[in-house]
């Protein structure tokens, strides 16, 4: 009978407040979905990729493989993998949500992250965000990291902890770092559990969820923070990546 009411209001809703596609606003048929066009834009990523961060390859490679970056510098995160690829069309609605306060995008976002996380979700205890700096926060007013992990936590039923992990001090943003070494040095030590969380991290196994993966510098560097904390593993689950050759 609740699923019937549920399904009676979601009608009525529609009839005055037609859905709309997240990124072009064109209509749809479901709520916080994609219209064709949009659709057919975004490079889901898919098939065979790195086993460790995610990287797809150009050619199946049979088998579980490594990338040339994961064998030559292991990161510190067990595995890793992303939605999208980072690109010109995915590029809008990913800054959108990070910076034109568009919040509406979360909730396709979250399930988007179900589905392509079940794996990683599965072998987790609890979700966690890549955190900002207190400042930064308080530029931003939100966290969009934060956001989509508490959509994602809704979507499977899984605990999302943003105060596991802290950004103990205000780095530049990576985006303005020339390469993959600079990006390393310049969150190196930037994260940390904090102390009184110590004992809430030992022995679990940690989905560390981030808006774009670029280099992996900065997941790599939160990995590290749990692993010192004694976590067992750390998954990392971004909305978007870049993939170079």
């Amino acid at each position: 009978m609740a699923s019937l009411w549920r399904r009676a209001g979601r009608t009525a809703l529609d009839l005055f407040y037609p859905p709309l596609c997240i990124i072009c606003r064109e209509p749809v048929g479901d709520p916080n979905g994609l219209c064709p066009s949009c659709w057919s834009t975004l490079h889901f990523l898919e098939g065979a990729a790195c086993g460790i961060c995610g990287l797809p390859f150009e050619v199946d490679p049979g088998g579980e493989m490594l990338c040339a970056a994961c064998l030559a510098h292991p990161p510190a995160f067990d595995r890793a993998r992303a939605i999208l690829r980072y690109d010109d069309a995915s590029k809008g609605p990913v800054l959108a949500l990070k910076h034109a306060d568009r919040l509406d995008l979360v909730p396709a976002f979250g399930r988007w992250l179900d589905r392509v996380g079940r794996d990683l979700l599965a072998h987790s205890d609890v979700i966690v965000p890549v955190p900002l700096h207190r400042l930064r926060l308080w530029t931003r007013r939100y966290n969009q990291s934060a956001e989509i992990a508490r959509a994602l936590g809704r979507a499977c039923g899984k605990t999302v902890d943003p105060l596991l992990l802290s950004r103990r001090r205000a780095t530049p943003s990576q985006g303005k770092m020339p390469s993959a070494a600079a990006r390393r040095t310049n969150v190196r030590g930037a994260f940390a559990v904090p102390a009184e969380r110590a004992r809430d991290v030992s022995g679990r196994r940690i989905l560390l969820v981030d808006d774009v993966m670029t280099t992996g510098a900065t997941a790599d560097a939160c990995a590290k923070a749990f692993k010192r904390a004694g976590a067992d593993k750390v998954f990392v689950l971004a909305l978007a990546r870049v993939v170079r050759a």
